[in-house]
């Protein structure tokens, strides 16, 4: 990661690692083991392989994911999840029970 002055907030620091929905859902598929692109983009509804790209090369700038390219025909592509990555896990458990808990108060 490159050397820059972090938020004082850690909260803001947080939701400058993973501000999108997109990078939430990124962390919620990798937290599942090793990806390949194509699997992220198939599972991801809506996400342009643009903004994919983008998003898997400021997460990995962050610290949040390792890219290994295999020197292929056509080269195969995995992502994976730093340590530091992973330590996101809580925070991802967290919103789900958050999410569970509202869906259940506000549907029907």
């Amino acid at each position: 990661m490159e050397t820059k002055t972090l938020p004082a907030c850690p909260v803001e620091t947080t939701l400058m690692l993973i501000s999108s929905r997109w990078k939430v859902l990124i962390i919620r598929d990798l937290l599942g083991g090793t990806k390949r692109f194509g699997e992220l983009k198939k599972s991801i509804q809506g996400i342009s392989q643009k903004v994919l790209t983008s998003h898997l090369r400021d997460m990995e700038a962050g610290g949040l994911l390792t890219r290994k390219v295999y020197p292929e025909v056509p080269p195969r592509v995995e992502y994976t999840l730093t340590e530091t990555g992973l330590s996101l896990k809580p925070v991802l458990d967290s919103m789900v029970e958050w999410g569970m808990n509202y869906k259940k108060r506000y549907e029907n």
